[in-house]
Formats: C-alpha cells, structure tokens, sequence
C-alpha cells in the first residue's frame, strides 16, 4: 500500500511540474515575435520536407498547427502535391484521436478544441501504416523528451505507430528539464530551425 502511495505521490509531481512548464511555455510563446514565427516555422517545414524519412515515406501523419503552433500548411501542401497519403488527427472521444485521410486542406473543417481536422466522412489510416508522424509539442528537448498539452492524445496514439516519429518546435522554447513519465512517449527525431535531432 505504501508504494502505490508513493507512486501516486510522484505522479502527482510530475503532473505539477508539467503543468508549471506549461504555463511558463505558454507566456515565452506568447513573447515570440510575429516574424520569428513566420520564419522559424519556415525553415522547419523546409528541414521536414527534405528528410530522407518524408522523401521514402508513402503515409504521412501530422497536426494542422493552431494560431500558437508551428504552421504546418506547408508540409502538407508539398506532401500532397507530391503524391504522398496525408493523414490528420481527428479527436474521437476523450483522449482518444484516429489518423484520417484528406487530399486537400479544404476537406478541413474546425473540430474539437477549434482545432482543424478532417470531416467524419473521412477515411481512417491505421497507426501501422505511417510511415513518418510529424508530431506537435508544448515543448520539448534535444534528446526527444516531449511535453504535450496535457490531454494524452498523442501519448496513446502514438505507442501504435510503427514509422518514425518526429517532433517539430521552434528552438527559442525548447528545454532540457522535461519531467517524463513511464507513458511518455519519445520521439525518434527532433527538428526545429536550428537543426535536427536523430535518437533512432
């Protein structure tokens, strides 16, 4: 009993810190520049586009960035324009999102949260069949220790990918004190402006 006292304890911690992190990531982005943005987030969907991984991948797994978040249009324009199956989250239940197909942004439609995603009528991947997920973070670090929103989606989803997963973030919010927990999941690759990350 005392250990799943503990245990409790120290997830409790961890969910704190990482809640402590969010805020103050929330007010550096916040104090991001307009034209930072626009031209990190530039160099990132250029870096992304010229992977070896997107380049061989068939499927392609990734966000729609919010206002906040890294624009990720880009990538999936190219992605699309390049023959390549490009598929979105799309919220399913609490904690709980499918990868589904779209062949053009237009298929977007606002969803959960106001976040764009594709129409219900829209085809569904499996986690198997991606080869690469461009991943979205609150933050994250160099070694790929990412930190979400808070909400597990992507801790869930992405245990079942089989391709290779890799985080997008700007460097000016990147940190090294991320707290993980054993469902964290890591990312294969890190990419921001300043460069790119390999752990597998």
């Amino acid at each position: 009993m005392d250990g799943n006292r503990k245990k409790e304890e120290d997830r409790k911690r961890q969910e704190n810190r990482k809640q402590e992190l969010r805020k103050l990531v929330r007010l550096q982005v916040s104090g991001l520049s307009y034209e930072y943005c626009i031209q990190a987030d530039r160099v990132i969907c250029q870096t992304v586009t010229g992977l070896d991984e997107y380049h061989k991948a068939r499927t392609v797994f990734i966000f729609v960035g919010t206002e906040a978040e890294i624009n990720t249009r880009p990538i999936i324009t190219h992605a699309l324009e390049h023959g390549k199956q490009v598929a979105v989250p799309k919220c399913i239940s609490k904690g709980v999102m499918e990868a589904c197909l779209i062949d053009s942004l237009d298929d977007l439609e606002e969803g959960s949260y106001g976040i764009q995603e594709p129409g219900n009528d829209a085809a569904r991947v499996q986690p198997e069949e991606i080869d690469l997920a461009v991943v979205p973070c609150c933050t994250c670090s160099h070694m790929g220790k990412r930190l979400g929103y808070g909400g597990g989606y992507y801790d869930r989803y992405l245990g079942r990918v089989a391709g290779m997963k890799a985080v997008i973030c700007r460097e000016k919010i990147m940190r090294d004190d991320i707290p993980v927990e054993e469902h964290d999941q890591a990312a294969d690759m890190v990419v921001s402006e300043a460069g790119i990350w390999r752990m597998a």
